[in-house]
């Protein structure tokens, strides 16, 4: 077993970046794939979120390509959002200070002029999100002849977001001849079926089970019933300036997200928060991000935008102000805290329609997650009236999702409420109003026998 990089036999340069880096013993994923991956294998790599997967697979890739080499690229690592690929350009910038490979980025939102004219300038490793690396090929600004790695990072999230069909269009322009890697932290039936259709008889490499939790990460819930009673409860927890020093607060929407910004703002001051989620722009965001990292910000608030790829060391903690509908994005989300070597807590805040989604992460995580009870100093607020008729509205739908034939407890209650208003103002419904009484009249016919006829009351 591996005990340090230098039993890698890297080369002194890359030696020297890795040290300079303060890389100093290789995690467990490094360590199972970095030789297969010098050796020329197809790897298949399954590990938790914060582990290292990014050194993982860069680290040997800079090893093979070694130096500058024509002007068609030789490596393409795609990815499924812009943020995860900065990272994984840092990390080569870090990795490949002694050596003269070039590497350009790619991604969408901005304009592709300048990243045309670093690809016209030559380059060894593009790093790319699929859908502008295929914009950028049909304009003929890409040559792939030279391809000889392939790296696929994230490929749940990219299967995820839909890329199933443009990753099918670039193994179509990529030479044959070549070496694959795909790294994920799950592995969904859609993993399996692109992995099939991307790997030769891969060394598959799972460092721990499936969606786990990295165990350097302590997980909390709290019960809450409702939106204020979250906005008290972070508020005490935040009285803790010290342990909560670097946070990470995750919400599901973009409301939620600037709601919850907005508060911490007004707390705590501009100058110690930020928000990213899809309405910002790509510079705001990219700024954001570098702030936390720094150390300039102490919270950071955001959508699942940011659940991958966001690599930030010594985030004490991530906060689920909403528990996540897509389960395997809570492993990804808690995965910000707890990385590496470093340990972090989670803390996810559930009211009583997001139970529902808590019982599927715990299946998926195979674990249960420890309840904590709410802060006695914490006020618990009356839940509004139309927040109470959402919880109730999406209880429903998660039963009709489990039982096609429920019927709707929310439903029926809203009827019964209905008609027991409409009896105390002594009417009734339409739906119900009972059909009229008829009235007999009884009367003689000519030759003398009773004749007797109904008549509806009117």
């Amino acid at each position: 077993m591996q005990a340090s990089f230098e039993d890698f036999k890297l080369n002194k340069q890359l030696l020297d970046a890795i040290a300079e880096a303060g890389y100093q013993t290789p995690t467990e994923i490094q360590r199972k794939a970095i030789t297969p991956i010098l050796s020329g294998q197809d790897v298949m790599g399954i590990a938790q979120t914060g582990t290292g997967k990014t050194a993982a697979f860069v680290v040997p890739l800079l090893m093979q390509l070694k130096y500058a080499q024509g002007q068609d690229p030789r490596a393409l690592i795609l990815s499924p959002t812009r943020e995860l690929a900065m990272q994984i350009q840092e990390q080569i910038q870090l990795f490949s200070t002694y050596l003269d490979l070039r590497s350009v980025l790619l991604y969408g939102g901005l304009g592709p002029k300048t990243q045309k004219e670093q690809l016209a300038q030559g380059c060894d490793i593009i790093v790319a999100t699929p859908g502008r690396f295929l914009d950028l090929y049909l304009a003929g600004d890409i040559v792939t002849k030279s391809l000889k790695f392939l790296v696929m990072d994230e490929a749940d999230k990219m299967m995820d977001m839909g890329f199933i069909g443009k990753i099918h269009r670039i193994l179509e322009v990529v030479p044959r001849k070549r070496q694959n890697l795909l790294f994920s932290a799950t592995m969904s039936e859609l993993v399996r079926k692109i992995a099939g259709d991307f790997l030769a008889f891969p060394t598959v490499i799972e460092v721990t089970e499936q969606a786990t939790p990295a165990t350097t990460v302590t997980q909390q819930l709290f019960e809450v019933p409702n939106l204020k009673t979250k906005i008290n409860l972070l508020s005490h927890l935040f009285k803790d300036d010290a342990a909560y020093h670097r946070v990470i607060i995750f919400c599901k929407t973009k409301t939620v997200a600037d709601n919850v910004f907005g508060f911490i703002e007004r707390k705590y001051g501009e100058d110690n928060v930020r928000v990213i989620h899809a309405n910002k722009g790509q510079n705001t965001r990219i700024n954001s991000i570098n702030a936390f990292k720094s150390g300039e910000i102490r919270f950071l608030v955001a959508t699942d935008v940011a659940a991958r790829g966001l690599d930030v060391s010594n985030v004490s903690h991530v906060i689920n102000f909403d528990v996540p509908i897509v389960t395997e994005d809570y492993v990804h989300r808690i995965g910000r805290t707890g990385r590496a070597f470093s340990t972090g807590d989670a803390l996810t805040f559930c009211n009583p329609a997001e139970a529902y989604y808590v019982k599927k992460i715990e299946k998926l995580i195979r674990q249960s997650i420890p309840v904590t009870p709410l802060p006695e100093e914490v006020f618990v607020e009356n839940t509004p009236f139309q927040e109470r008729q959402d919880i109730a509205r999406e209880i429903d739908n998660q039963k009709k999702k489990d039982n096609p034939d429920f019927k709707g407890a929310f439903h029926e209650k809203k009827w019964a409420i209905k008609e027991a208003n409409a009896r105390k103002s002594g009417k009734t419904s339409r739906a119900t109003k009972p059909a009229g009484k008829k009235k007999s009249v009884t009367g003689k016919s000519k030759n003398g026998s009773t004749n007797t006829k109904s008549f509806k009351k009117r």
